[in-house]
């Protein structure tokens, strides 16, 4: 397979030159501080950088947060002088969107390298703009020669593990950005509204972890205004906002975004909060996530807002984006021998049937933001997942993957691979009728990567319903041990032009590669 240089991007200078850099401190920096109407007199800025996000080879979505009221203005060019720029004149940047706008390229080329920069226009006076902050992306290709590279994983800022800047804040996202992706597919627990980052936690050993701190952060999230301070938070982050600069993302939701294991309908029995509706929170998170992420399929792009979707990458690679919290039924002990709602929903499910199905792609990535046969428990008896610990035939949400499973075996639809993180170690299943229940079913592996900036924690054990056999696991022997004590884990995906091999990479914080597994395209059982 050929190999991508592992190394910083040229073109590097110039995405960080339009960065505004923000530093590292214990005290609330004045970029995170008073809201933007109350900024001083003069040009907009764009402090909290710039993202681009669900790109594909003639489009994609590029987002940036004002200080004030502003229009934003992107360029684009095919060069890092931006001689002749394209430029595109995006939305009126005001409260009603917490000063954050998205802005759709159309039109690109495939296959390119799209340098872009965004302008934020004084409303009244467009000639007064800001300095402008830079960014870059590469567009899908169409042909297949072309090589693939992703990464993916998940959970930030969690179980009290902020920003450190004794640690020189998130700096697994630089050591992602040097591996020069295509994009990064953030698997779920973008944030965690229900943990407050407080200034400082003692470890084991005795020293003490710092963390930068906002007002927002202090609580758990229930306001709009705190959901977007969550969201705000991990921006605050230098390595964090030189990744987005330089890849774009995918972006999926999971738990934490709302609250710890909530599912619709949830009436919550935690004092911490004063608004037990937890659809009421998760309206809120669900409008400052689509403020704070380029998503195609959430307003302003889309009125109706949903967070799956399928994004093509070009001839090699569909991925299919779920959302597994959405549409799901209450979590319970999930033995019911029928279940129509399940973890999907049924409508999210024919969905995917009929996407993957039309799928001409060579390898289908079905974006997962809870593992298949990993038992994830909610409290003593009921569940959080798809798997219930009972290693016998289907039940409970497993009647609804068991569906799935056997719709991609009888419609012959090969090259699905599962990505997944949640669970706070790192981890490969292969899964096989040969060892399952339930047998109606082609061979598939399930690859398992995070956190990213959050607490490790031990393994629990496999469901044998659908016959998981775990080739590879690296887990922390006790709970919620910080990023001091335990390393940070991304997974790696590389799509070789050639061959169409994937091979995927298993990579902890510092450089390690724990475990690495080639695919080869077009068959089944692998």
């Amino acid at each position: 397979m050929s190999q991508r240089q592992p190394s910083p991007s040229p073109r590097r200078r110039s995405v960080l030159r339009g960065s505004l850099a923000v530093p590292a401190a214990l005290a609330v920096p004045a970029l995170a501080g008073a809201a933007p109407s109350l900024a001083l007199s003069g040009r907009p800025k764009a402090g909290w950088g710039v993202q681009a996000g669900d790109v594909t080879a003639h489009a994609g979505l590029v987002w940036v947060r004002s200080d004030r009221p502003a229009r934003m203005i992107v360029e684009t060019s095919a060069t890092e002088s931006f001689r002749n720029p394209q430029r595109w004149r995006g939305p009126l940047l005001g409260p009603d969107t917490d000063f954050t706008g998205t802005t759709r390229l159309r039109g690109l080329p495939a296959g390119e390298q799209i340098h872009y920069r965004v302008l934020l226009a004084d409303p009244d006076d467009p000639r007064r703009t800001g300095k402008p902050v830079t960014g870059t992306f590469r567009t899908t290709p169409k042909g297949r020669k072309q090589d693939v590279r992703f990464l993916w994983s998940g959970d930030i800022a969690g179980q009290g593990w902020g920003i450190n800047p004794d640690r020189g804040g998130y700096r697994v996202f630089e050591e992602m950005r040097r591996r020069n992706p295509d994009f990064f597919l953030c698997s779920g627990d973008n944030i965690y509204a229900d943990g407050p980052i407080l200034p400082s936690v003692t470890l084991p050993d005795g020293t003490v972890w710092r963390n930068v701190t906002t007002e927002e952060k202090s609580k758990v999230a229930e306001s709009l205004k705190e959901f977007r301070g969550a969201f705000r938070y991990n921006l605050l982050d230098d390595n964090l906002r030189r990744f987005n600069a330089q890849v774009p993302s995918i972006v999926q939701w999971d738990d934490h975004e709302v609250r710890n294991n909530w599912y619709p309908g949830q009436i919550l029995d935690d004092p911490r909060y004063t608004e037990k509706n937890v659809d009421v929170l998760a309206g809120r998170s669900l409008r400052a996530f689509s403020e704070y992420f380029p998503v195609s399929t959430l307003p302003p792009g889309d009125e109706d807002g949903r967070v799956h979707r399928v994004l093509r990458h070009g001839p090699l690679l569909d991925v299919f984006v779920l959302d597994m919290r959405t549409y799901r039924n209450a979590n319970s002990p999930n033995r019911q021998p029928a279940d129509a709602t399940g973890i999907l929903g049924a409508r999210q499910l024919a969905w995917l049937k009929r996407e993957l199905s039309r799928s001409r792609a060579v390898w289908k990535v079905i974006a997962s933001d809870m593992p298949l046969g990993i038992v994830v428990s909610d409290g003593r008896e009921n569940f959080e997942a798809v798997a219930q610990g009972d290693p016998g035939a289907p039940l409970g949400r497993e009647l609804q993957i068991a569906e799935l499973l056997r719709h991609i075996k009888h419609r012959k639809i090969t090259g699905t691979v599962w990505l997944t993180a949640d669970v706070h170690y790192t981890s490969a299943q292969h899964y096989d009728p040969s060892r399952a229940a339930f047998k109606d079913f082609a061979p598939f592996w399930e690859f398992v990567s995070g956190p990213l900036a959050a607490g490790g924690f031990p393994a629990t054990k496999l469901d044998g319903t659908f016959g998981p056999e775990q080739k590879f696991i690296k887990a922390p022997g006790r709970a919620n041990t910080s990023p001091a004590e335990t390393p940070q884990y991304f997974g790696e995906v590389d799509i070789d032009g050639g061959s169409g091999e994937l091979t995927v990479r298993l990579r902890q914080e510092g450089g390690g590669v724990l475990f690495t597994k080639v695919l080869q395209p077009g068959r089944v059982g692998q």
